[in-house]
């Protein structure tokens, strides 16, 4: 098989890369921290919402805005950050008042 000069051919044998290797990384990065927007979000339903809830919005929108791979994921994780936030006011609401105390 004879390709002319400057071509290339697209082959298992002879892939194109496609991306350079910075964008691979970045990529990979946002991906990242759309894995890590979800799995703080989830906890933070259950404790330290006041500080999980912030980050898993943060870093779903950083991902987001990167382009990650798992837009999926990241919108999972933006999702759970504001739920987050929303029980703690509905319970800081319920309980007419901060639930902790440091006394």
């Amino acid at each position: 098989m004879t390709v002319p000069e400057g071509n290339t051919v697209n082959t298992a044998a002879h892939p194109v890369a496609t991306r350079t290797p910075a964008a691979r990384t970045t990529t990979r990065d946002a991906d990242g921290m759309a894995v890590a927007s979800f799995l703080l979000g989830l906890p933070g339903l259950l404790v330290l919402n006041l500080v999980l809830g912030p980050a898993a919005i943060v870093l779903a929108a950083v991902a987001l805005s990167r382009g990650t791979a798992r837009r999926g994921r990241a919108l999972l994780g933006l999702t759970l950050g504001v739920a987050d936030l929303v029980v703690m006011t509905v319970l800081t609401i319920a309980n007419h008042g901060v639930i902790w105390s440091f006394a």
